[in-house]
């Protein structure tokens, strides 16, 4: 998708074009490099079907919606391609070869360039229910909402029927009528020898339709974009890059289609303590050369709040404490991963002289045997690789 130009470039028009001016703009440069203008001009020939393609994509309500969000990426098989704007993978995974590719009746790319059979039957016109595209937002939240579950509410903009001629695209609600450019089929054939090139209409946009008086609200499309807002329930345990579906909540679907779901992709925010592991919990404990040393009891945080942990004498600086039950809440079952604490044995920084004083005498007190155990095998250890 890398090597592709910019739809709206290749047609050269604004990205807020409207309806119109993308048809204007469509038919100039078609004429300019069609096949049968230019008899033996490859260049001429690869432009009218790049020309072609941006027309087939932008002048569709649904494929272009997806192209405004995700730009080449929403036909590449990974953003749920035309009819699915976002959330690759909530359809059937060869839809996109039917729409995008032709085969489904729906003329597109592979018809508009090398013909749809040559027949009637290879030109069938868009007029039944079309679903709405679905939509993927995502949302935020913190790794406490996370491993308690929460409910958001959340605003986003969306594609619904227009309030000004109620979906019909017409002023007067009666301003449809069958395209005479195409017949109402919905597609056009071109003939270059032996060779046929079928493509969208360029007048209905393959609906096989027209509007003797569009809507000024909408132009016609019979849909307008509106700030929508919905209650989002997020599950406990949910882990970071779920998606939650919700039903319905998509653009709104065509001539009496369903609309569309919508996708939310939750994100947990990195936290300032704790760092999640599945199920599990980590967190860094800083500990007092003296508590290490001597034992004692600490308190560290959970998500829960506070809990004591019993350290025994001797603790080793990076020593793991397991605290079973404290992690986050297993996703659909009564139960929770745990809480690894770390220690970080806590050197001071700064000391008094009678600090120092006290730690030199600690220190000499130790005599020859200053060495512990751990120090003593490393040493052993060093010996044998110098030999």
């Amino acid at each position: 998708m890398a090597d592709k130009r910019d739809y709206y470039e290749v047609l050269g028009t604004p990205r807020d074009a409207s309806a119109d001016d993308l048809k204007k703009a469509y038919r100039k440069l078609a004429v300019k490099y069609h096949p049968d203008k230019n008899p033996g001009d490859k260049s001429a020939e690869e432009k009218f079907k790049e020309v072609s393609e941006a027309y087939d994509v932008l002048s569709d309500d649904q494929k272009r919606a997806a192209y405004d969000r995700y730009g080449h990426q929403a036909f590449s098989g990974g953003m749920g391609g035309p009819g699915g704007a976002a959330g690759g993978g909530f359809h059937d995974p060869f839809d996109i070869f039917r729409e995008v590719f032709g085969g489904g009746g729906g003329g597109g790319i592979f018809e508009t360039f090398f013909g749809g059979g040559g027949g009637n039957g290879g030109r069938q016109r868009r007029d039944g229910p079309q679903r709405g595209s679905d939509l993927r937002y995502g949302m935020e939240i913190t790794l406490e909402e996370a491993a308690h579950g929460c409910e958001r509410e959340i605003e986003y903009e969306r594609l619904n029927s227009c309030k000004s001629c109620h979906g019909s695209g017409s002023n007067s609600g009666s301003g449809r009528k069958s395209c005479p450019t195409c017949g109402g089929v919905g597609q056009v054939i071109s003939s270059r020898g032996f060779f046929q090139i079928q493509q969208t209409c360029p007048d209905c946009g393959g609906s096989g339709e027209v509007v003797s008086d569009p809507c000024r609200a909408c132009s016609g499309t019979g849909k307008a974009r509106e700030r929508t807002k919905v209650r989002v329930k997020v599950p406990a345990g949910i882990e970071d890059g779920s998606r939650l579906r919700s039903s319905g909540n998509g653009d709104h679907g065509s001539k009496g289609g369903p609309p569309g779901d919508l996708y939310i992709v939750v994100h947990i925010r990195a936290h300032d303590v704790f760092e999640r592991e599945g199920d599990d919990l980590h967190c860094q404990m800083p500990l007092s050369f003296a508590t290490a040393a001597l034992g004692g009891e600490i308190t560290v945080p959970t998500l829960e709040g506070k809990a004591n942990l019993k350290v025994p004498s001797g603790t080793q600086n990076g020593t793991t404490f397991r605290l079973r039950g404290k992690g986050v809440k297993v996703l659909g079952e009564d139960r929770h991963g745990d809480l690894y604490v770390h220690v970080q044995i806590a050197v001071p920084t700064k000391l008094t002289s009678e600090q120092r004083a006290h730690l030199e005498a600690f220190a000499a007190s130790f005599g020859e045997a200053h060495s512990s155990g751990m120090e003593e095998s490393f040493f052993e250890k060093a010996k044998k690789f110098f030999r």
